[in-house]
């Protein structure tokens, strides 16, 4: 099975990125034999709407699974309207996440865990 987990940097010793949508690189793993591939994330400097960029990017190389630590509305609803499940990354480098997603251990996200951003900062609400 074809998955990618957000990443820092490429390789499967890379960190795991905190968002989805601006990480810096995406890296795609074959769950059966270990393989992985790093691309540079080509939404990480898009003024708006990354994360929407970033999911469909991820949809349109093949991922069956996605393995973050945090991902907003917009991309999650782009990647439940493909049928693309979404897990939250356990452990801190790509090599600990995906070993955690195939034990079983990376609990399955229902809903976005993020705020909404815009052009890669958080909108702010008057009280």
């Amino acid at each position: 099975m074809k998955i990618v987990v957000s990443a820092t940097q490429p390789g499967l010793n890379a960190p795991v990125s905190p968002i989805l949508g601006r990480c810096p690189t995406f890296v795609f793993v074959e769950t059966e034999t270990m393989e992985a591939e790093s691309v540079d994330n080509p939404a990480l400097s898009a003024s708006g709407g990354a994360g929407i960029q970033a999911a469909q990017y991820v949809i349109n190389q093949g991922a069956q699974a996605v393995l973050t630590k945090n991902i907003g509305p917009n991309a999650f609803n782009v990647f439940e309207a493909a049928k693309v499940a979404i897990y939250a990354a356990q452990g801190s480098t790509v090599r600990e996440a995906v070993q955690a997603y195939q034990d079983g251990n990376a609990p399955k996200l229902t809903s976005a865990n993020s705020g909404a951003h815009q052009g890669g900062r958080f909108r702010h609400r008057s009280s």
